[in-house]
């Protein structure tokens, strides 16, 4: 018996324990969330069956990033310091989104941060970590394509891969925000797209910190899905999907994988097109590509109800995931 449990990959323990974490602080942080009146604001333009969600607890990152920070502050301490930096990166963008949050929920001003002051939050954080990650790490200097495989990929210049990983940081921080929009959307999705790095830093043996990073993680976020499934008790918040978006950048720079999180992902990027598409061409013409943008809410429009949306975009996320996957 003791020889199974000690065959078991420590990243299982890290998930398990992430998840039961997750689940436990939930009973106290949630009636926390609902007495300090955190509840959510719904957009007026929004879709109509999306006013009873108003008043709903949001914040509700707090739920896997505090698992990430005891598991993953112990492994930091005793295991591995270089999760360290990824575990901070992770923080960081859940800051800047905490503080929006905080603005729209608590001080009741709706728009939160305004758009430069949120762009140069983001822009700080991933400056932060982009000067780490080319002075610390290999991957960040190099970029796998595909059919190359992991043992060849492209050395980048220094030029190049600074600018790349920010805007890298930036692209997906705010495309994983756009992705936040319908119950348990952000988390089926980001979820699939964790477990998929988890399985791409098996290729490695120096990577054992990043996939316990992913595991962790992920676990936390299945626990918050107990609570943010449709009818959804709680929001992740900015806090939470910047967080996320952070996340799952700062693992694919660092292991070289930029190109694999955009296929992987690749709902991130439906999402954040649909709504650059939407306002390039709504100012061009006046006319509307999409019924509503980010595309989620086009499908909502068009009479598909949240859980299919939901179900359909975590399917294609796990097709696109096993698919970058083969193309490794």
């Amino acid at each position: 018996m003791k020889a199974f449990f000690e065959s078991i990959p420590p990243q299982v323990y890290a998930y398990l324990g992430a998840l039961l974490i997750s689940v436990i602080s939930a009973v106290f942080i949630l009636p926390f969330l609902r007495r300090i009146k955190c509840g959510q604001v719904v957009r007026e333009d929004g879709p109509q069956s999306h006013k009873s969600k108003t008043g709903t607890p949001t914040m509700g990152g707090v739920l896997f990033l505090l698992p990430l920070v005891l598991i993953g502050g112990w492994y930091a301490a005793f295991r591995d310091i270089r999760i360290l930096p990824l575990i901070l990166s992770t923080l960081g963008f859940g800051f800047i989104g905490f503080i929006d949050d905080y603005i729209k929920v608590v001080k009741k001003h709706n728009k939160g941060l305004n758009e430069k002051q949120k762009m140069l939050g983001l822009l700080v954080v991933s400056g932060l970590f982009t000067w780490y990650a080319v002075s610390a790490t290999e991957g960040a200097n190099t970029l796998v394509l595909p059919f190359l495989g992991l043992a060849r990929p492209v050395l980048i210049p220094l030029m190049i891969a600074i600018p790349f990983a920010i805007f890298v940081l930036l692209a997906f921080t705010n495309a994983v925000n756009l992705t936040d929009g319908l119950d348990g959307l952000n988390g089926c999705v980001t979820t699939v797209v964790l477990l998929f790095f988890t399985m791409v830093t098996m290729f490695n043996s120096q990577w054992e910190y990043i996939r316990m990073f992913c595991a962790i993680l992920a676990g936390g976020l299945l626990g918050f899905l107990v609570f943010n499934l449709h009818p959804a008790k709680v929001f992740m918040g900015d806090l939470g999907s910047l967080a996320l978006g952070g996340a799952v950048a700062s693992v694919a720079l660092v292991t070289g994988t930029a190109f694999f999180l955009g296929l992987s992902g690749i709902i991130y990027v439906l999402e954040a097109l649909s709504v650059v598409i939407q306002v390039g061409y709504f100012k061009r013409t006046g006319k509307r590509v999409f019924l509503m943008a980010p595309i989620h809410h086009h499908f909502e429009h068009k009479g598909w109800k949240e859980t299919k949306v939901v179900t359909v975009f975590t399917i294609v996320t796990l097709i696109s995931s096993g698919i970058a996957y083969l193309l490794l």
